[in-house]
């Protein structure tokens, strides 16, 4: 569980929500790029994209570069904002976050993952794990930015998808 403290050394009140990025990678083969979380997190064995918790001092853009490189070994550069969920229902979620997604280009690295990933896999639309494989809800996402690398559609997707 993740406890936030203030400046002032008070913890956070529960109602309060937490933000995270997430990335969007596309391959030259048009594959998607997961991460298998790792035993040390929860829901562990299961996919998501690159991503974390927005850390302070950085920008979400900043946030959605590092966490690529850290979970993926992968350098990237932001294109665009795609998807903004901002629902407190979010299923899987044991907090409610507010995700921030962004679609990314895939500048350099090579594949290489820190202690919170098990596996790095590259997915296209027709092999993509189903729903229950997931962490979190971003199968649905996933399968947006595929829908508008086929035929683009105003962006960001605020809310539900």
């Amino acid at each position: 569980m993740i406890n936030c403290t203030f400046e002032n050394g008070n913890i956070a009140s529960p109602g309060l929500r937490h933000v995270t990025v997430g990335v969007l990678a596309l391959n030259e083969k048009g594959e998607i790029l997961l991460v298998k979380r790792s035993d040390k997190h929860s829901r562990p064995n299961t996919y998501t994209v690159p991503g974390g918790f927005l850390g302070r001092d950085e920008t979400a853009e900043e946030a959605a570069v590092r966490e690529l490189e850290e979970e993926s070994g992968y350098t990237g550069k932001i294109i665009s904002l795609f998807h903004l969920n901002d629902n407190p229902g979010r299923p899987k979620e044991d907090r409610q976050n507010v995700d921030i997604i962004f679609g990314v280009k895939i500048t350099g690295g090579s594949p290489k993952h820190d202690d919170e990933i098990t596996n790095i896999e590259w997915f296209d639309e027709n092999s993509l794990p189903k729903e229950e494989y997931f962490a979190f809800d971003h199968r649905d996402v996933i399968l947006k930015y595929f829908a508008y690398q086929k035929k683009p559609f105003t962006i960001p997707l605020v809310g539900k998808i």
